[in-house]
């Protein structure tokens, strides 16, 4: 994963099932109350952003399609 996160201005590359966080250049921590907010909030938008993308690209008509 490579997440970037404004706030925190830092790229999350993994997140523990404990809730701890790999950063880029950095080793594995517990993020704060607000790294955690940061991080979800992040992650929500990507989620929406890569969501629209998929959904643009499935409405575009695969090149050839329809013709006989």
């Amino acid at each position: 994963m490579h997440l970037y996160v404004g706030p925190m201005d830092a790229v999350v590359l993994e997140v523990s099932d404990e809730g701890r966080i790999r950063l880029e250049h950095e080793g594995w921590s517990t993020p704060t109350l607000q790294e955690r907010r940061a991080v979800i909030y992040a992650a929500r938008e990507a989620i929406a952003t890569l969501t629209e993308a998929i959904e643009a690209l499935e409405r575009v008509p695969e090149p050839g399609a329809g013709r006989a």
